[in-house]
Formats: C-alpha cells, structure tokens, sequence
C-alpha cells in the first residue's frame, strides 16, 4: 500500500512528519505530492514559520519528493528593503503620508522573482533559502547553509553563503536523472521500483524510464 499524498500525517507514530501539499492555503505557494517537512514542534505551521515575507506577487514553488528538515526558511521577495538611497528603512510600510511620499520608490525596486525548488531536494536542519533562488532536482542542502544563488542540479551545497561541495553524479549520470524524471512516473511503477531509486544506479533509472516510455527532455 503507497502513502496517501493528501494525508497530513502519512506516519501516525511520528506525527512531527507531514505532507505539505494538503497543508498549503496561500496562493503564491505551491507543493508537490510526497513533499515532507518534518519538525518536533509544529510542523502544521509550516506556511506561517518557514515562508516569511510573501507579502509580493513572488511565488514559492516546490517539487515533488522534497525532504524538508526542521528549521528550514524560506525567505520571499517582500522582505527587500530599498538599497538605491541612504537609508534602508521602509517607510512606506507604515502608510500614511510615509506610503504617499515613498510607494512609487517601493513599486520601482526589482523583483528578485519566483523562488523555485525541483524534485528530490534534500534541506538540512535551519537551512535557509533566500528571494528568487532556483534549486535543481536531486540537490542537497546542507544543514544550516544559506542559499544565495542557484543551486545545480544533483549537487550538494553547505556554508554561509552556500557553496558547492560536489556534484552527486557525473555530468552525463545526471543528464540520465533528469530525463528518467522518476518523480513524474505513475506511482505504482514508483512503488515497484523504490529498492532501486534508493540503491541502484542512475543508468538502471535511465533503463526503467526507457522501458516504460517515460523519457522527458530536461
């Protein structure tokens, strides 16, 4: 029996661990099935403590099959303050006459954009995600890293600011990754593969996706 990826607690010993995408209400956040935070004290929260500053159009956009330790944030483009002057002080949140005289200032500053996360991303405990990063499929964040730029692809980053560490795969391993896709394979195919997906080689995913026509274009 597969896990239900609309259940919030898939694992009723461990209720610290739940599926996010049933827990998603805000419009600019979006999850896929089988994405899991895992957090001893309150893991429901997820929206309220871990995305801060989504006051913007910006969105956050996560895979399927993530694995989210406690701590991690993910910090949006409506915490921006305007850099082009002085003072970095946000009069214009405070409205009034401040909002008159400074929310032309404000609508002008650049977005940063959409922070976007792939599939088969692992985040560290108090890994910390800044506006407009993009994260490859398969990447791994270390514990308390602080991502400031993008993140390739099956690539494994740690520090303040996040650095490369190494690359998972070879460069020719992980174009076969990213073309199996397995995130995207129905998932009784998924179920009869895992043992393989956890221990096999990328050339035996390449094999299973190509058996079953399942080949994307990365």
């Amino acid at each position: 029996m597969t896990p239900d990826p609309t259940a919030v607690h898939p694992v009723p010993l461990h209720p610290r661990v739940v599926f996010l995408k049933p827990l998603i209400t805000t419009p600019t956040i979006t999850v896929g099935d089988y994405t899991y935070y895992d957090d001893p004290d309150d893991p429901t929260g997820f929206e309220r403590h871990n995305v801060l500053y989504g006051y913007g159009p910006e969105r956050l956009i996560i895979g399927r099959f993530c694995a989210i330790a406690a701590g991690t944030r993910f910090l949006m483009a409506g915490g921006d303050h305007p850099v082009m002057g002085p003072s970095t002080f946000p009069f214009t949140l405070f409205g009034g006459e401040w909002a008159e005289r400074t929310l032309d200032v404000v609508t002008a500053m650049p977005s940063r954009g959409d922070t976007v996360v792939g599939n088969d991303v692992w985040f560290g405990h108090r890994s910390t995600v800044m506006p407009g990063v993009r994260i490859g499929d398969g990447a791994i964040i270390a514990a308390g890293a602080v991502v400031t730029t993008d993140v390739p692809p099956y690539t494994i980053v740690g520090g303040n600011p996040a650095r490369p560490i190494r690359q998972r795969f070879s460069d020719e391993d992980v174009h076969r990754l990213r073309r199996a896709a397995w995130w995207d394979w129905p998932i009784d195919l998924i179920s009869r593969h895992c043992r393989t997906l956890m221990t096999g080689t990328p050339t035996e995913i390449e094999a299973i996706a190509v058996e079953n026509g399942l080949e994307q274009t990365p």
